[in-house]
């Protein structure tokens, strides 16, 4: 069972999608990811890009503890239909699904929100190359506001992100077989 952990929402069940083309992010991870950024004040009021979404449990906690918009984007057909179906069901207001592939939609005018994205939520595929990961982080850069908290997500056999220049406060934090690192541009 996937839910949301706290804020609003907290305790609210969602649905996962189905088959095994998506790997939900663990309640323990997502816990304590979000502890973390609450505690540094990367919530409240933010704009938050969530991609590789799945069924948009990041970008849904995310919304429960005060974040004001939320764009979750998914290729996956299955997973887009069960984060439309889960944004749906919680109401919290400020989310909506894009149904494309994120290196597309990061390339978009479409990507562009005034005044930059607060956090970037990156949780993409473990079979996903980590040189894909290396761009899509450069690729953000234009898309953020200053002081911006990136979320990099993968697996703890996977090497570190290569963090575009001027990004500090590298944190790295492992949950078994998940890693997660955090950066601020």
């Amino acid at each position: 069972m996937t839910r949301i952990i706290s804020g609003r929402a907290g305790g609210r069940r969602l649905k996962v999608p189905p088959g095994e083309t998506t790997r939900p992010t663990s309640d323990r991870v997502r816990e304590a990811l979000f502890s973390a950024l609450d505690a540094a004040g990367a919530l409240e009021g933010a704009r938050v890009l969530d991609l590789y979404a799945g069924s948009g449990a990041l970008g849904l906690e995310a919304a429960s503890r005060g974040a004001v918009r939320v764009v979750l984007v998914e290729a996956a057909r299955p997973a887009a239909r069960t984060a439309r179906a889960n944004v749906e069901a919680v109401g919290l207001p400020g989310v909506r699904v894009v149904p494309d592939r994120v290196e597309r939609f990061v390339a978009s005018a479409a990507a562009a929100v005034e005044g930059g994205w607060d956090l970037v939520l990156v949780d993409p595929p473990y079979a996903v190359a980590p040189e894909e990961v290396d761009a899509l982080l450069a690729d953000l850069v234009p898309l953020l506001a200053p002081g911006a908290t990136v979320v990099v997500e993968r697996s703890s056999r996977t090497a570190a992100p290569r963090w575009p220049e001027g990004f500090t406060d590298m944190r790295e934090r492992r949950y078994g077989e998940t890693s997660v690192w955090t950066a601020r541009c």
